[in-house]
């Protein structure tokens, strides 16, 4: 596809069809606008602090690409000279970007054709990217030893020769959660592939590895099994012995973050959660590595520590999300001396990564004008640096004001959240208002860029309709206490928290009281059936996605009943099964009114498609709303492929359109018309 691209000719690529003009000759952003947005993942800084790798979604172009999900590419910046070049683009799916530690090589992940996912780097000069390790079985994780003769990957124990063989015979039957393999660590020497490797013994399944700066141990988080519910709940970090071959394990409890050794290899940090109840890991524990227990914890009463690299042996940087900002804070591990390097206010960061010396340091980050970018800072700078500008053309479109906005529950709890003002508001005009619901609910709205394909922002304000994205209780970024607010109460005070945004909206004066709508997928979702049948009063329309529709048959079909038990209902449903079922928006879908769009992923493993067409049904014989439902073939919890996407958000936008300002029956055409541009010559004609 490209060969190399600098930030001066990424423009050339993107013209008209990422937007629409208007009679005035403006440029609105469109749904196929959202659809070719380019989001940096990661960034990570070289270990001399001289180039910044960083990983690039591409969507795919559906007029002369196959369907699928975004490609990943890899890019490099070289930081003296602020020169971005392409070093794997096109059809990649590269991930998991490492340095070696000579900084000579960038590794990384990625499947190619009919080979497993293995391990491959690149010369940071330029050339071909080497094969380092390829298994039978796909690889999740590695990391280099110190001296970057040893990798550590962690991969699938080896299956059983007698199944393979059976299992090309046709019997390929799944054994619900019983035939699973477990995660096992193994170390390879990358100049001597021959040499007899073996897995480590561990009490579990490895999901992350990190080598010791000393090159003696291993830090690896393990859980009991290799489940999705495992892997949230019962993840503990382990030191590993390669002398002894002995392992020690470090005190956590609850949900596990980001661990890293300090430089001299004798302590280990860790984002932790509180307890066993903590929603979410957003505590600094810094463990010295003989002992099991954290000798320092950093914690803040009003926000979550989000990621963090150490800066020295003694003194770490953290990303500190506060409410919809973020800052970047230095602290010493004796915490002894403490600073703000980045007020919260600016750029709303999401990845940090430091140079050796701890004096460079690459982020990602995002702001209402712009979706995720690499930032850099040097040490002793007061703001950070925009290095990328992936979707240039976004500076031709007129994009609707974005801004906070704080108000008070009914029990006077302090909330806040995000509104996006309609694009052409004029004052003492009140307009129709869609709520945006987060998933989670240990999650948080940032005042960044906040658009995607599943995220109704721009594309809803420019057709002149208010979006509010509101922070309930039992939201991040507002620290431990707020975070528990909804736990033992599904369906109750959180979503009432809804309610009280819409109120304060219309009190304000913008919000038109019969033109309501909400949208939200997964716990978002949930809210989206609760308000569509519970407060069916309140709300004009619902696009509910991958929801919750069912407390009962949830929990009993979904990959994580013990995270739901221990920090969201804090009781299964036979300590109450009255309880759960009128916190089912099932229960109450006799009085709904709502006319309901509902979207889910057909393989969706953690609401289980069950939900959604439990809810249809209901509606179909108890309401008196229009109700839709659309599967997609093949997605899981939220569509990846680049046809889903844009076929949700025409749909979410076109059924807000009908029901919020335009007539109310019947529903829109259950066809959609796609935009001719991402059509074939043969299929537009």
């Amino acid at each position: 596809m490209f060969q190399y691209l600098t930030k001066a000719i990424t423009f050339a690529t993107v013209i008209f069809p990422f937007f629409s003009i208007s009679s005035g000759s403006e440029k609105l952003l469109t749904a196929e606008g959202i659809s070719r947005i380019r989001t940096v993942l990661e960034a990570v800084i070289s270990p001399d602090g001289n180039y910044i790798a960083y990983s690039l979604a591409v969507p795919r172009e559906l007029s002369n690409q196959e369907d699928g999900a975004s490609f990943q590419e890899l890019h490099v910046i070289n930081f003296q000279s602020g020169e971005t070049r392409a070093f794997r683009t096109g059809n990649v799916n590269i991930s998991s970007l490492s340095w070696t530690p000579d900084s000579m090589k960038i590794s990384f992940l990625e499947k190619r054709k009919e080979h497993p996912v293995s391990v491959y780097a690149i010369p940071v000069n330029g050339g071909e990217s080497q094969l380092v390790i390829r298994l039978h079985s796909g690889i999740f994780s590695y990391s280099w030893s110190p001296d970057g003769r040893q990798i550590a990957i962690i991969t699938n124990e080896p299956q059983d020769e007698k199944n393979k063989k059976v299992e090309k015979l046709g019997f390929n039957q799944e054994i619900y959660e019983e035939d699973w393999l477990l995660r096992r660590v193994w170390i390879f020497d990358t100049l001597d592939q021959k040499s007899n490797a073996k897995p480590i013994d561990l009490p579990g399944s490895a999901f992350s590895v990190r080598w010791s700066p000393t090159g003696k141990q291993l830090a690896i988080s393990i859980a009991p099994k290799p489940l999705v519910d495992d892997r949230f709940t019962a993840q503990n970090i382990h030191i590993y012995s390669l002398e002894s071959e002995q392992i020690e394990t470090l005190t956590t409890t609850g949900k596990l973050g980001t661990f890293r050794w300090s430089p001299d290899g004798d302590h280990i940090g860790a984002i932790v959660s509180d307890d066993k109840n903590d929603p979410h890991a957003g505590i600094l524990e810094i463990f010295k590595k003989e002992i099991p227990e954290p000798i320092t914890r950093i914690q803040h009463q009003e926000g979550h520590i989000r990621t963090f690299a150490w800066q020295s042996p003694s003194k770490l940087m953290y990303l500190l999300d506060e409410g919809v900002w973020s800052s970047l804070r230095e602290e010493n591990i004796d915490v002894s001396e403490k600073k703000v390097l980045i007020q919260a206010g600016g750029p709303v960061m999401s990845n940090l990564s430091l140079s050796n010396n701890g004096q460079s340091a690459a982020f990602v980050g995002h702001s209402p004008s712009h979706p995720r970018e690499v930032f850099s800072m040097r040490y002793g700078e007061f703001n950070p640096q925009k290095l990328t500008d992936h979707n240039q053309w976004l500076s031709e479109v007129r994009l609707a004001p974005q801004e906070v906005v704080r108000h008070l529950a009914r029990d006077d709890i302090e909330l806040e959240g995000v509104l996006i003002r309609p694009l052409n508001e004029v004052q003492r005009t009140r307009y129709p208002l869609v709520v945006v619901v987060h998933g989670g609910p240990e999650s948080h709205i940032r005042n960044g860029w906040i658009s995607s394909y599943s995220s109704l922002g721009q594309t809803l304000a420019a057709k002149d309709i208010a979006v509010f994205f509101p922070n309930y209780r039992g939201s991040t970024g507002r620290g431990l206490e707020f975070s528990k607010l909804s736990q033992g109460d599904p369906a109750g005070k959180e979503f009432d928290d809804i309610v009280d945004a819409v109120d304060h909206l219309i009190e304000e004066g913008l919000a038109n009281a019969e033109k309501i709508g909400v949208t939200g997928g997964s716990y978002g979702g949930y809210a989206t059936a609760w308000c569509s049948t519970y407060y069916s009063d309140r709300f004009a329309a619902g696009v509910m996605f991958v929801g919750i529709s069912n407390k009962l048959s949830k929990f009993g079909t979904t990959d994580i009943p013990e995270e739901d038990f221990l920090v969201h209902t804090l009781k299964r449903p036979w300590d109450d099964w009255q309880f759960f079922l009128e916190r089912s928006p099932i229960y109450h879908t006799g009085q709904s009114k709502t006319p309901l769009l509902i979207l889910h992923g057909q393989v969706d493993s953690r609401v289980n498609i069950g939900q959604s067409k439990e809810l249809y049904r209901h509606m179909k014989l108890r309401s008196q709303a229009p109700v839709r439902l659309v599967i997609y073939q093949g997605e899981g919890h939220g569509n990846r492929r680049a046809a889903s996407r844009l076929d949700y958000h025409l749909r979410a936008l076109r059924w807000f359109e009908h029901y919020l300002k335009g007539s109310q029956n019947p529903p829109p055409p259950f066809t959609v018309e796609y935009p001719k541009s991402v059509l074939t010559k043969e299929q537009s004609k």
